[in-house]
């Protein structure tokens, strides 16, 4: 299932404004401030879809019901441009394990590229939700090869993808190569993609944006 929260009035529309805008890019702080708070949004509303149970507060004046996770999530992301992302959804699932994974694009002379994993680091995710970070799903590539290299750490029962734009094409590519059970959460997903598998139109590159240009 699909869930594209900036198509209903909140305030994350907000937030995807700005990480689109030119002008306010230039503020990498800022950039990654609200790479933060969507990441924050959206765990919140994927929160919803979890399971508690109720457990018994001793406040200074007597006993509430509380609640808390059955089971917290393991969060996964995609270095370098998912740390901001991941940091917001952390916020949220301030218990949650953590996973990291390098996956970027190694282009050849020819301008061509394939996706490289050359960093992993996990728990053990048998039988955990799965939580995968990555602002941005192009070809839908990366976060495939970065779901079958923790699958070195266990099969995990359910797994839900985050992001801040998707393309429509990442989507689908999922969709046939990630488990069925996958679910989706995003601020928007746009239809285009360039020649170099650039979200049209997109914000650019996430990673430079919040931490500078790479060699």
């Amino acid at each position: 299932m699909i869930h594209e929260l900036g198509k209903t009035n909140s305030i994350l529309q907000v937030y995807l404004s700005e990480i689109r805008d030119s002008q306010i890019q230039q503020d990498r702080m800022r950039f990654r401030r609200n790479m933060q708070r969507i990441g924050e949004v959206l765990a919140y509303e994927l929160s919803k879809t979890l399971d508690f149970k109720e457990t018994e507060v001793s406040t200074p004046l007597g006993d509430a019901t509380g609640h808390e996770l059955k089971e917290q999530p393991v969060l996964a992301a995609i270095l370098r441009a998912g740390l901001p992302l991941h940091e917001g959804v952390l916020n949220i699932f301030d218990h949650a394990d953590n996973a990291f994974v390098s996956a970027y694009r190694k282009y050849q002379n020819n301008g061509e590229f394939e996706i490289a994993i050359e960093y992993m680091s996990s728990p053990d995710i048998t039988g955990k939700t799965l939580i995968l970070c990555d602002p941005m799903i192009a070809t839908g590539a990366s976060m495939e090869l970065a779901f079958r290299a923790l699958l070195k750490r266990g099969i995990p029962e359910k797994v839900y993808v985050v992001s801040a734009i998707v393309s429509n094409q990442g989507i689908n590519y999922l969709r046939k190569h990630m488990p069925e059970n996958t679910s989706y959460w995003c601020g928007a997903v746009d239809l285009e993609l360039t020649a170099k598998a650039y979200i049209v139109p997109g914000l650019g590159d996430a990673g430079d944006l919040a931490y500078g240009a790479k060699n």
